[in-house]
């Protein structure tokens, strides 16, 4: 794929070999029109000059003549007084065909010929004349090699302002070309950035229409990203702080578990032991004896409780669902000790029965998003969580002292709507409000399981 792309041709050699084209099509086109404009230039200067000299042998020739017998000798020195007519050649011949006379060659450029292909390409087809003097003939022969001559040297000083002008526009074109395409090495720089999974770089607002109609669809493109990515973190972050409190927990479980078992447990164990003792020694004496029976009785049913307690606390997650009071206090008193710039209360009252996984998550997970939205957005210095029951609900508050969320809360603020989402998978509600005091509430109230079933 990389061998394929570095052997395809540029958008800039593109560029250039469309000018070149377009240029070598004008110049094709223009060298065709000039060269039969040339022709037909040449063709009226050399007959015009014809013409002129036809005109004065007609007039000059009937008046040599009618000298008698010295016309001829005049002639002859009329026509070697002029020497050459412009733009044609002259012949005198006797009537035997033999030539008397051949003007001169044209002093104008002696010795210098256009070349034969470019004089096959603008030399006009001109015939020449023949004029009776008496027993002479005059042939006035058109001569248009001074004329090809002259466009020749045209052309060619012509070309080399060509080709000068060419290297102009070319350098002007690849400076132009290198200029606007420069904001396409910036974009190939982005998009490669992108491909890393970077997306912090923002393309600036090109001059160009298309240029920077695509940088703004980058840059919108890497907003979203940027954020999404943002989201992916601190959703990551909150899955870990939730780990590390769940496994916290655990711990403490299995910590009271141990202690539970070994010092209660021994504990009743050596009561028992004490009250069948005395139940064995006091058989004569009813009340005591009596007594005895009542204590191995209630510490029996301790056992049996303990056993019970026991049992839950090393379950992590049965049916009997999260004890989100722990789970909530031990969270608050882990971000305290991450953002100890900020005073934390928590306040958290018994929920009287251990909540289903589902509603303990929601709580949890509110808890965690209004905590970091504080630390985010609020700009507070004290926030304040609370648990507990209201009116058979469970009701659970985040209240702050920040900036609160303002008149018109923007678009993007989706740890709210995640909230509200749980929230209402759980038939309950969420409320934002503002206490009297400044900052922010949010309240969420969720139907709890005990009050359900009573109801």
């Amino acid at each position: 794929m990389t061998d394929r792309l570095h052997h395809t041709p540029s958008l800039k050699a593109h560029i250039s070999l469309v000018l070149t084209a377009l240029i070598a099509v004008m110049m094709a086109v223009t060298a065709v029109v000039w060269m039969r404009e040339t022709r037909n230039a040449i063709h009226e200067e050399v007959e015009a000059a014809t013409r002129v000299a036809e005109q004065w042998l007609n007039v000059l020739i009937p008046e040599t003549l009618a000298d008698g017998p010295q016309a001829r000798e005049r002639l002859m020195h009329h026509l070697e007084a002029v020497g050459r007519i412009r733009a044609n050649r002259l012949e005198v011949f006797d009537s035997l065909g033999g030539r008397l006379y051949l003007s001169p060659d044209s002093p104008y450029k002696a010795g210098r010929f256009a070349p034969d292909g470019f004089a096959r390409w603008v030399e006009p087809t001109v015939a020449p004349r023949n004029l009776p003097a008496g027993e002479l003939t005059i042939v006035l022969t058109p001569d248009t090699s001074r004329a090809v001559l002259d466009a020749w040297d045209k052309l060619t000083a012509a070309l080399g302002w060509a080709v000068a002008l060419l290297m102009l526009i070319w350098l002007a074109t690849r400076f132009a070309i290198n200029r606007a395409l420069a904001p396409v090495a910036e974009i190939h720089s982005a998009l490669e950035r992108s491909a890393q999974g970077r997306f912090d770089l923002r393309l600036p607002e090109y001059p160009t229409r298309e240029l920077a109609l695509l940088a703004r669809s980058y840059n919108r493109l890497a907003d979203s990203l940027d954020q999404s990515l943002a989201e992916n973190a601190r959703l990551e972050h909150d899955q870990a702080l939730a780990h590390a409190v769940q496994l916290r927990l655990e711990q403490e479980r299995r910590l009271i578990a141990r202690e539970l078992h070994d010092e209660l447990g021994q504990g009743i164990t050596a009561v028992r032991a004490i009250a069948g003792a005395i139940i064995q020694r006091s058989t004569d004496q009813p009340g005591l004896n009596g007594s005895a029976q009542a204590i191995l009785a209630m510490t029996g049913q301790m056992q049996e409780g303990v056993r019970t307690i026991l049992q839950r606390l090393r379950t992590s997650t049965g049916d009997d669902g999260l004890h989100v009071e722990e789970a909530i206090r031990s969270y608050c008193e882990l971000w305290a000790r991450h953002h100890g710039d900020i005073e934390i209360q928590c306040t958290i009252e018994p929920l009287a029965q251990a909540v289903s996984d589902a509603v303990g998550l929601t709580i949890l997970r509110m808890v965690q998003e209004s905590l970091t939205n504080v630390v985010r957005h609020a700009r507070a210095s004290r926030v304040e969580v609370r648990l507990g029951l209201r009116d058979g609900d469970i009701e659970i508050e985040v209240i702050d002292n920040g900036c609160g969320l303002g008149e018109n809360p923007g678009p993007g603020r989706y740890g709210l709507m995640g909230m509200r989402e749980r929230v209402a998978e759980l038939h309950g509600r969420l409320e934002l409000c503002r206490p009297p005091q400044g900052g922010l509430c949010v309240r969420a109230r969720l139907p709890h399981p005990l009050h359900t079933e009573q109801g």
